[in-house]
């Protein structure tokens, strides 16, 4: 009894866990209002595993049964023969074994056919992309929707088909049907019909394969290139046309033994499959590819990879980019190269990879308050200035770590400190007198130039407890800790203190049941959620908090871009996720792996998510989400209207997708182009800029994107979202950009930007490539920073840094921007000290024009001395002895070299003393009279 006990405790088990799974899910998706995505998802699923399992059962429990059933007599059976004591084992329970092994071939045949759920739909729903490929002249559809589910068809049958026959096999092997001797096995009538007819199905099924094969070409990674190749066209198509016929033929052969008890024919047909395999297959096309195409592949590969580079550049939506040769040289005076830099460039100076230490300790507010290790980039328009001006901005979230020790019991952790409060945001081009940010938004309650409707809690973030309770009885004292004023961290304890709130949004699955606290309790394993007094008939559970999780859940088929970023909308703050659709079977576009294309210094630090390493030769930003702070609603709106993938998933999901136009303004405003995407344009891009077939096989033209100057390691450098103008337009724009290098040198190759806009209807998501001279002189990232780092201007200002053991130098993010034709490298510098609550501060800015490397508390300031129009100095001269010095010495009489040492001394004491009054222009100038009177005694040594 104790084996039943077991098998019956152990499905009650799983049942229990899979109804608790379940059930929890559909009341998570009815509190959103997504109920419907649930019931499509799981009735498709339960669909398809009833489908394959019932097909999968009865083809193998049939064909078992059929086997067992013409067994021969069992008198004329010999008992010493291999098989008797299987035959002896299985004889008495044969009709329970044959149920066992039909549910076990059900039960995962029914779980391979639930997982392919989103192929079924995509087949059963699909669009027609309304073009044709250029081999097949199929559409495009056909390969996205309809390949991926016949594929899977075939390959699942042809593994059925095998699995069935082994199995049928066995039987007639322990029952006697097959009996092996000395001259080889010998079959019963029966045995052979049955082995013959399925062997004869499977080649059916191989030969349907290989007439799917000839359009899986379209979009195979293997060779030179993706799509069909000279080999494929005029060898391997014609070839697996050729293997269609062997393999009907091989079939018929297996099918004449119902007439002819002989395996002659069949022997013949294997035979003649596998020479034609063999040679028409394998070897024609191996002979075609070594003889033939290698000994003259640029001309042979040519048409193909034309065709290849126009399908890889259309599926990534790069066939429309703007490319410009670009000097990078400049006939503008210093001046006028000022003004145009002042007029063009809003240049975004804090870095958002550095300044969250300064969110963090200054505007933290409390410690079980936190923000992102890498803030966002948003523009808002602030005051009566209708230029949108670039802002840093984070939200401020509840972070449990931030508690003590004697703080962190399961009611504080789920009931009391449940939300965040607000937005924190500063200007991104502006510093305060002492480097730190200049704030738009701060302080709680909010103050600043951001507007808010209401009290701005986050319920919903990406550092929200894993669940939180809220709700209290009806009368009963809030004890959400709020606005932390008045009675201090635990004043919500006490009960009434107005920093205390209860949540009244309408996110959140009710509790008030003790069912539903039940269910909730086994999915959490906490007991306290049946138990604990602060789970009441008002109260709600909030769960799957994190921004991507609840986008994802409701629109699984979506790819999330890696960077969710808050906004204030309407005096709400929003989540705003990206949403890509994408595929691997576009033919003749090239293969990307979206990890590998989207990893760069943010991703490997975990500032952002990593894409997963799926393998996609399509991708459209077809969705934007939004998620609210408050309450967690969803919202799904379209973007791409002519994408057919998004078209396909809208029939599967009548209604969660609102339309594109109603996105309202203020929302639009914050739009902005997906990082992620821009990363694999940008990889797709190092390669297919170029459109010429020859040109591209000679690959002598292949860009490769920077290391991140900024960064220890070989990581890739991110793209920089900022405002600029480029060449053409006449004010800056919010945009993405990027820079590229040639392939195995560090100058700068081309400069690369797409229009962020999403409220310029017209310019959004423009690309434009300024390309350089092949013979540039124009230094790549590394080599700007490595200029920046050895200029003596440069390392005078930071020199009493570096001597210093209690301050770090930190480097921000290098910007690079195309200004008057020439082109333009800006850093901010941070300074840290060492020490509890210390945190970055930009100190200053590094910036060259070409040659000329400047540095200051601003960029304007940084900007006049690299082009030498700082206020009362000179034009730039070789350093001699007599060069006369800037506080007014002459150098009308020869000096010694210890003369010139002691006026190096003197003026550097002066240089620090301009620092100090924030007297840039002066220090710039100490800084260069003590460079000349250090050349000068070098050479008098000499």
């Amino acid at each position: 009894m104790l084996i039943p006990t077991i098998v019956t405790l152990g499905v009650l088990l799983v049942a229990g866990s899979l109804f608790v799974s379940l059930w929890t899910e559909r009341l998570w998706f009815r509190s959103i209002d997504f109920q419907g995505v649930f019931t499509t998802v799981l009735l498709t699923r339960i669909g398809l595993f009833v489908a394959f399992g019932l097909f999968a059962g009865l083809v193998v429990g049939v064909n078992v049964w059929l086997a067992h059933r013409n067994r021969p007599n069992p008198l004329g059976l010999r008992r010493d023969d291999p098989a008797a004591r299987y035959r002896l084992a299985l004889a008495p329970i044969a009709r329970i074994a044959l149920i066992a092994a039909s549910l076990f071939v059900a039960f995962f045949a029914g779980l391979i056919g639930s997982s392919r759920w989103e192929t079924f739909q995509m087949w059963r729903q699909g669009t027609p992309f309304g073009q044709d490929d250029p081999h097949f002249g199929k559409d495009i559809g056909f390969y996205v929707f309809d390949m991926p589910w016949l594929t899977f068809l075939v390959s699942f049958v042809f593994s059925l088909l095998l699995i069935t026959a082994v199995a049928v096999a066995f039987t007639h092997y322990v029952f006697g049907g097959i009996r092996l001797g000395q001259k080889g096995p010998s079959f019963s009538r029966a045995a052979q019909v049955q082995v013959a007819v399925l062997i004869g199905l499977a080649m059916l099924v191989r030969a349907v394969n290989y007439w799917l094969d000839r359009y899986a070409m379209a979009y195979d990674s293997s060779g030179l290139f993706d799509g069909i190749k000279h080999t494929g066209a005029n060898a391997e198509i014609p070839a697996k046309n050729i293997l269609v016929v062997v393999a009907v033929l091989c079939a018929v052969m297996f099918f004449s033994t119902i007439f002819l008890r002989s395996w002659t024919l069949p022997a013949l047909g294997l035979g003649l499959w596998f020479l034609a395999s063999l040679l028409i297959g394998a070897a024609w096309p191996a002979i075609m590819q070594q003889f033939q195409v290698k000994p003259s592949e640029p001309d042979r590969e040519g048409p193909y990879l034309a065709k290849n580079i126009e399908s890889t550049r259309a599926a990534f939506g790069v066939d429309d980019v703007e490319t410009q040769d670009y000097s990078a040289k400049t006939e503008l005076t210093p001046q006028e190269l000022n003004a145009s830099a002042e007029a063009r460039v809003s240049t975004r100076l804090l870095d958002p990879t550095l300044i969250s230490p300064a969110f963090q300790q200054l505007q933290q507010v409390r410690g079980y308050y936190t923000v992102q290790g890498t803030l966002d980039v948003d523009r808002y328009a602030i005051g009566d200035n209708p230029q949108p001006q670039d802002v840093i901005i984070a939200a401020r979230e509840v972070d449990l770590d931030g508690l003590q020790a004697s703080q962190r019991t399961w009611s504080n952790d789920h009931t009391v400190y449940t939300h965040g409060y607000g937005v924190i945001a500063a200007y991104g081009n502006k510093r305060g007198s002492q480097g730190e940010p200049q704030w738009v938004a701060r302080d709680i309650p909010p103050t600043g130039e951001l507007e808010f409707d209401g009290a701005p809690r986050i319920y919903f973030g990406e550092k929200s407890p894993s669940y939180s309770i809220v709700g209290r009885p009806d009368g009963a004292a809030p004890i959400e800790v709020d606005t932390p004023r008045g009675g201090g961290e635990d004043a919500a304890e006490d009960g009434g203190d107005s920093s205390a709130n209860t949540y009244d949004g309408k996110g959140g699955v009710p509790m008030g049941t003790l069912f539903n606290q039940a269910l909730y309790a086994l999915k959490f394993a906490e007991p306290n959620l049946v138990l604990s007094d602060r789970v009441n008939e008002n109260s709600k559970i909030l769960y799957d908090r994190h921004p991507r999780d609840r986008v994802r859940k409701v629109a699984p088929w979506l790819t999330l871009d890696g960077d969710t970023y808050p906004a204030v909308v309407d005096g709400k703050v929003k989540w705003i996720v990206d949403g890509y659709t994408t595929s691997n079977t576009y033919p003749y576009s090239e293969s990307r792996s979206l990890a590998t294309a989207t990893s760069d210094t943010l991703t490997d630090g975990a500032s952002q998510i990593a894409l997963p390493t799926d393998q996609v030769n399509y991708m459209r930003n077809s969705v934007k989400a939004v998620v609210d702070a408050y309450d967690g609603t969803v919202t799904l709106y379209e973007w791409d209207t002519e994408d057919p993938i998004l078209k396909t998933w809208s029939k599967v999901f009548p209604g969660i997708i609102e339309p594109k136009s109603e996105i309202s303004e203020s929302l639009l405003q914050h739009l902005r182009y997906p990082v992620d995407l821009f990363k694999v344009q940008r990889d797709v891009l190092s390669r297919y800029h170029v459109t010429n077939a020859q040109t591209f096989y000679e690959d002598g033209e292949r860009w490769k994107i920077p290391e991140d100057p900024s960064a220890a390691g070989s990581t890739k450098q991110p793209p920089y979202y900022l405002s600029t103008a480029r060449p053409g337009d006449e004010t800056p724009r919010f945009s993405l950009t990027s820079v590229y290098l040639p392939n195995n040198r560090q100058n700068l190759a081309s400069f690369m930007s797409v229009n962020s806009e999403a409220s310029d209807t017209e310019g959004y998501g423009k690309l434009q490539i300024l390309e350089l001279p092949s013979d540039t002189r124009v230094g790549g990232p590394n080599q700007i920073a490595a200029a920046f780092e050895s200029d003596a201007g440069v390392r005078a200002a930071l020199l009493q840094y570096e001597q210093s053991q209690n301050t770090r130098i930190l480097r921000g993010n290098l910007l690079t921007l195309p200004v008057g034709g020439a082109m333009l490298y800006v850093q901010p510098i941070y300074i840290q000290r060492v020490g509890e609550g210390s945190y970055p501060v930009l100190q200053l800015i590094t910036a060259t024009f070409g040659e000329g490397v400047g540095v200051g508390q601003t960029l304007d300031e940084a900007l006049r001395v690299a082009l030498d129009l700082e206020e009362g100095s000179a034009p730039p001269a070789d350093p001699e002895p007599e060069t006369p010095a800037p506080d007014g010495d002459t150098g009308g009489e020869a000096k010694t070299a210890a003369q010139y040492l002691a006026d190096a001394s003197r003026y550097y004491d002066q240089a620090q003393a301009a620092l100090e009054d924030g007297d840039l222009a002066t220090y710039q100038q100490r800084i260069d009279a003590m460079a000349r009177a250090l050349e000068a005694a070098q050479k008098l040594v000499e």
